[in-house]
């Protein structure tokens, strides 16, 4: 089951990275995963909450460092 407290400290975190909604941020997914989406993102991650979260805190760049660029979930998940 996806927990929507969870959900939102993700939000928060990715908020605290410097991005908006928009641009990146967690939702709940089909099938209790979730999916991490947005403009940042070439298409949306869908996984585990766990697995989603960890890429949140460990993976995921500040904006500013990030800029123009965009982020691949094939590169994310390699890093895991």
């Amino acid at each position: 089951m996806v927990s929507e407290d969870t959900i939102e400290a993700a939000n928060a975190r990715l908020r605290e990275l410097g991005y908006a909604e928009r641009d990146l941020a967690v939702h709940p997914g089909p099938r209790g995963k979730a999916l991490l989406k947005g403009n940042k993102l070439l298409s949306p991650l869908s996984d585990e909450l766990d697995v989603v979260v960890r890429v949140v805190r460990e993976l995921v760049p500040p904006d500013a460092e990030l800029g123009g660029r965009t982020l691949r979930p094939a590169d994310l998940r390699a890093r895991l």
